[in-house]
């Protein structure tokens, strides 16, 4: 474990509230978790910052036990406090029983002129400013004219979909976590967008059955994690036949072979673009677009 002081990635405002949390754990004499001994109760603290609201959640994730909750509650100012509880030997953030202890259990964020509701565990970009200029790089390789179904593949809660779906005729968008759509559909109705539509599944196992059900799409984007798309899940793409693949990456090492598998298949890699999202850091963001030949 090493002590930061000062994290020149987050805000000033944001670690002011990371060091009231381990001020607190600290004076509540509460201990490490320990992954070899299986011993000790803390485990991770999620600090989320909307960037453009200001508003702040935390979420302390523990080994299951005892807290002081209306402790916790006075030591942290923050707009949103949370609780998980989380026996699995991994570590995560994305598992366990959580309880909201004080404020609300969803963070709002402004982003491309639009408003969205965060759940604890879905997922948003973390750099709010460079993540307007990734969407418009992907709104730039989608080429809308107003006439395209667009489907939203690992969409989280909508925020690549909705600032596509005003150019667009309809937008399918489709994620296996089910809180983060119910934060799409949300999301979706308080910014007046009713050309998009949000499903809860596995892009591996119901995308036939979305496209059966919605027709096929003329483009796809798909926002998938580090790694990357698995190659059933490609088929899949390419069994669509869309027109056009913009392809978000956050592991350029993962976006090669799935490229290769499209080209492979008839599509044409045309341009790939990087985003710096993570600044002093050397990781980057890219978007790549392919169309079938």
């Amino acid at each position: 474990i090493v002590p930061i002081g000062d994290c020149l990635l987050a805000s000033e405002h944001g670690n002011a509230i990371r060091e009231q949390v381990l001020a607190f754990c600290r004076a509540q004499g509460l201990t490490a978790y320990d992954r070899r001994t299986r011993r000790g109760f803390l485990r991770n603290c999620v600090i989320r910052e909307g960037r453009r609201t200001g508003q702040f959640q935390v979420r302390l994730v523990t080994m299951p036990g005892e807290l002081d909750r209306e402790a916790f509650a006075r030591a942290v100012d923050c707009d949103g406090l949370l609780w998980t509880q989380y026996a699995g030997e991994g570590e995560t953030t994305a598992a366990g029983q959580t309880e909201l202890i004080a404020g609300s259990d969803r963070l709002e964020e402004e982003l491309a002129g639009l408003t969205f509701r965060i759940s604890p565990y879905a997922f948003f970009q973390v750099n709010t400013e460079m993540a307007e200029k990734l969407y418009a790089v992907v709104g730039e390789y989608a080429g809308l004219t107003g006439f395209e179904r667009v489907y939203d593949l690992y969409c989280g809660i909508g925020t690549i979909g909705l600032t596509l779906a005003p150019r667009a005729a309809e937008l399918w968008g489709m994620e296996v976590v089910e809180p983060a759509i119910d934060d799409a559909i949300e999301n979706a109705r308080r910014n007046e967008i009713d050309n998009a539509r949000f499903v809860a599944g596995d892009v591996r196992t119901a995308l036939r059955a979305l496209v059966a059900d919605a027709g096929a799409p003329d483009v796809v984007v798909v926002d998938p994690p580090r790694a990357g798309l698995s190659r059933k899940v490609v088929r899949r793409i390419i069994e669509a036949a869309p027109r056009r693949v913009v392809y978000v990456s956050c592991n350029p090492t993962t976006l090669a072979p799935n490229a290769a598998q499209l080209v492979e298949a008839g599509y044409v890699l045309r341009r790939v673009r990087p985003v710096d999202m993570f600044p002093q850091t050397p990781h980057i963001e890219c978007v790549a677009l392919l169309e079938r030949a």
